[in-house]
């Protein structure tokens, strides 16, 4: 694959971006149809662009050799901009791309009408565009500054309807939590400069990815210096991919169009976290300490959120935590050395994530709310929606033989085989926050399309009954055919990308073998263990016979265990209480609150103050100076002679 069309996976749709930015929203207005077409056909280039990728990446067993182009050179400094493709870029690239492709798509049906039309494709263009050029990156440099867009789009879409005082805030929550991490990645950054000399003496470039896997195969960079890089870098990922306790963003987010939250939890902003510690995976596992940091953290964040998912209403709620819970095991996989089982995991996750998402703006679209109380009964009036639905759910809780299955069972399997005290301790951390996921997704599935329907966003408020007005359809076309193609591999990709059996065309575990090209970076092709497997079905099937005896059944009433169970539940609903914390605590009453209550005072009282106090001096002095310009020669005529004979008398003086 020559370069040229590498770069072209990244430049189609950052002109698509320029393009209806410059272009088509200011000629054709802001409701202009041709914006979806035009980034639809920038995606759907860049898709097939990266399949080529992972093509050539396969055909090749390994990384495909690309130069590095020397951009800016300033004493010891050098950067340079180049493409890294190698097995982890190019089977990124595809996720990235192809659920991409799918939510411009749906997004055609969900945005009709919207009087932001052009500003959403122009958006979602950057922001797809941001990722995949941190996917492509060859250059820590590099990859910070499309680091950062990725931000910046997350917020712009976020924050897409500002009007809304929910969404404005939302936004702003998401950018500032994440630059909080983004200092301690650019701090791990800095450190690998300052500790790069070792590297340098050799001629490597202390910021080239493949320059870092070289010098750490050479012994050049110590441990220590690759401890404190692999933090940063890991609490940057903590930042993007909302782990513990840097995730209180997340379910804001969801104020965003729904097709947005499809795009960010499926394959795009959280994704990166993960992208980027695997990315620098090597490093990691150089240190003890990063490892179990990173493999206690996503244990915690697995069942920390999960839990919140279990009370939730919303429903996009339910799969926003649903999401952070599932970044945890992918955290977690990468902290016991499952590298490969991780990257598994991301890749199906994409699937049947975005599947679900776009399945809930689907209900929402018709229903008009989000809120599962005022749902129900639509499984007749909705079949396709709901029957993707479920398969989405039943790939999430990791029920045989779809895709989760396969890739939750390879994350448990290493976990269980760990053979230390973190394995054990994740082990059984993840393994409850699968039953944990199987109930609130069959919760959210059984309160949604199942029983009567409950009247949507037309009811009367005061006594919460249907009003009789709402009629209820399936979704248009648009909307419901990439429902029914990311249906297809959230049912077959985790068999046939890691098979446990020879396929022919793909051999048994293809994918990790796949992976496992780097002398760097070992990847082990998880033995089927059936005890786990079993096990984990079992959990699985236990979390689903539960929400079918509260919510179908109704032999175990919700209501009666939710008084019993109080206290948990509010502390569940309340989030923990976490944005109590960070909002009143810690910014208005604790350390954040003291400084700006500082700098404010500073700010009123010295620098206004000595700002003014400047401005009257200029002002009044001018009025002094002023009075002896009075126009008579004969006046300038007596000074200018004072004046010398002053002068003539200092030099007489000085001697």
């Amino acid at each position: 694959m020559p370069e040229a069309a590498a770069w072209l996976i990244l430049f189609l749709p950052l002109a698509s971006f320029a393009l209806i930015g410059l272009v088509v929203r200011p000629i054709l207005g802001a409701e202009a149809k041709a914006a979806a077409y035009i980034t639809i056909a920038a995606v759907g280039l860049s898709f097939i662009l990266s399949l080529w990728a992972l093509s050539a990446s396969a055909s090749s067993h390994g990384e495909l050799a690309y130069p590095v182009h020397t951009w800016i050179s300033a004493g010891e400094f050098d950067f340079a901009v180049g493409i890294l493709m190698d097995p982890l870029t190019a089977i990124t690239l595809v996720v990235v791309t192809g659920v991409s492709l799918m939510v411009q798509i749906y997004s055609i049906g969900y945005m009709h009408g919207d009087n932001g039309y052009a500003r959403y494709f122009a958006y979602m263009s950057l922001f797809t565009s941001a990722m995949l050029g941190l996917v492509l990156a060859n250059n820590l440099i590099q990859m910070f500054v499309f680091w950062e867009l990725v931000g910046l789009g997350s917020y712009l879409l976020i924050g897409f309807w500002f009007d809304r005082p929910s969404a404005a805030a939302a936004a702003k929550k998401a950018f500032i939590i994440t630059r909080f991490a983004d200092f301690a990645f650019l701090l791990g950054i800095l450190y690998l400069f300052f500790n790069g000399d070792a590297l340098a003496a050799e001629g490597l470039n202390v910021f080239v990815v493949t320059d870092i896997y070289q010098s750490i195969e050479m012994g050049l960079l110590a441990v220590g210096a690759a401890q404190w890089v692999a933090l940063g870098i890991f609490a940057g990922a903590m930042g993007k991919s909302a782990q513990f306790p840097l995730h209180t963003w997340l379910p804001d987010a969801m104020e965003g169009p729904t097709p947005v939250s499809a795009l960010i939890h499926a394959a795009t902003m959280v994704a990166a976290g993960v992208f980027l510690v695997a990315r620098f995976f090597p490093m990691f596992e150089m240190s003890l300490a990063a490892m179990n940091t990173v493999a206690i953290i996503g244990g915690i964040t697995a069942i920390f959120a999960a839990s919140m998912g279990l009370v939730m209403n919303d429903i996009k709620r339910v799969l926003a935590y649903s999401t952070v819970s599932q970044l945890g095991y992918m955290m977690l996989a990468l902290g016991v050395g499952a590298y490969g089982a991780a990257i598994f995991h991301l890749f199906t996750h994409a699937f049947f994530k975005a599947l679900l998402f776009l399945g809930s703006g689907s209900v929402n679209h018709a229903s008009g709310t989000f809120d599962m109380r005022y749902m129900g009964g639509l499984r007749k009036a909705m079949p396709w929606t709901y029957g993707t639905f479920v398969i989405g759910s039943l790939s999430l809780a990791g029920i045989f033989p779809l895709a989760g299955f396969w890739s939750k069972d390879e994350i448990l399997s290493h976990a269980f085989g760990g053979g230390n005290a973190v394995s054990g301790i994740v082990f059984a951390l993840a393994l409850i926050a699968a039953f944990m996921t199987a109930f609130y997704m069959f919760r959210a599935v059984f309160m949604t399309f199942h029983g009567s329907f409950r009247g949507g966003a037309d009811r009367d408020p005061d006594t919460e009954t249907h009003l009789g007005s709402v009629h209820v359809d399936e979704s248009p076309k648009t909307m419901v055919a990439p429902l029914v193609i990311l249906a297809i591999p959230a049912v077959a990709a985790g068999f046939l990308a890691n098979s446990i059996f020879d396929l022919g065309i793909i051999p048994a575990h293809w994918l990790a073998h796949f992976l496992d090209y780097n002398p760097a970076v070992h990847v082990e092709a998880g033995s089927f263990n059936i005890f786990i497997a079993a096990l984990s079905t079992l959990v699985a099937v236990g979390g689903i016979l539960l929400a079918y005896l509260m919510y179908i059944s109704r032999a175990v009433s919700p209501e009666a265990m939710g008084n019993a169970l109080r206290p948990v539940h509010t502390l569940l609903y309340r989030k923990y209480f976490m944005d109590e914390l960070y909002e009143d605590i810690i910014v208005r009453r604790g350390f954040y609150g003291w400084l700006s209550y500082a700098l404010d005072w500073v700010d009123r009282s010295v620098v206004d103050k000595l700002a003014n106090f400047l401005g009257w001096l200029g002002a009044n002095t001018g009025t002094a100076l002023r009075q002896a310009q009075t126009g008579q020669l004969q006046a300038y005529g007596m000074g200018i002679s004072i004046g010398i004979l002053i002068i003539f008398g200092i030099f007489l003086f000085l001697g």
